[in-house]
């Protein structure tokens, strides 16, 4: 599997930033995005800038230790999350990280989103669970979402916010509207209609073996 061009990965950061900020997944200078360009090289949002307000001159390229390679901005403390999410599973070549405000809930909450009420949340996601609890900037912040990098297309970060992965940018950012998505949809049919008609273990069953179908290599499995 081949990588992105520099140019077309900070076009796509540009863009699923703005993305992010009319969408309401993030406030102020929340969030983070990155995208992998090369075996060591990984081009990534900088702090202390607004994702509906990034130019492409501010964002910076660093090798997988974290060293800035290229730009005047500095990375995001939250990167070090990004890197290791690259180094866990070859295969991701994107990172987003925002703080959709369904799925923050949940976390906060610490209610994974499991429940096999949506066909498409079944192939796409299957489950989102909820990685524990760790503070900011932290080297625990990584080490919390290790475990999934290989199993599941994102997680939940326990009173904080959402980080997906994929093999590109587009589809790293769709993953994080699809659990907005999903947590809204629980939401309401959990605390407002008082009523989920879950899917059987034969529908699950067929749900997932779609995936290989749509190209999807990872996703957890919904509670049953």
């Amino acid at each position: 599997m081949g990588y992105m061009s520099e140019k077309k990965a900070k076009k796509a950061i540009i863009d699923i930033g703005q993305r992010m900020y009319v969408r309401n997944f993030v406030a102020a200078n929340d969030g983070n995005i990155s995208v992998k360009t090369g075996d060591n090289e990984v081009w990534a949002t900088p702090t202390g800038v607004s994702k509906g307000y990034m130019k492409k001159k501010m964002l910076v390229k660093v090798d997988l230790d974290g060293n800035v390679l290229e730009g005047t901005y500095k990375p995001s403390s939250e990167l070090k999350m990004h890197l290791r999410a690259y180094r866990e599973n070859r295969d991701i070549r994107s990172v987003c990280h925002a703080h959709p405000p369904i799925c923050t809930c949940f976390a906060i909450a610490g209610i994974p989103l499991d429940k096999p009420v949506l066909a498409e949340a079944v192939i796409t996601l299957g489950d989102v669970p909820v990685a524990p609890y760790a503070e900011l900037g932290s080297s625990s912040v990584p080490e919390v979402i290790a475990p999934y990098c290989h199993t599941h297309n994102g997680v939940l970060l326990a009173n904080h916010g959402a980080v997906t992965w994929a093999e590109d940018p587009y589809a790293a950012y769709y993953r994080l509207e699809s659990m907005e998505y999903y947590a809204n949809i629980l939401l309401i049919t959990d605390k407002i209609l008082d009523r989920q008609n879950l899917l059987d273990d034969g529908q699950i069953d067929r749900l997932l073996a779609m995936r290989e179908k749509f190209g999807i290599k990872r996703g957890g499995v919904p509670s049953r």
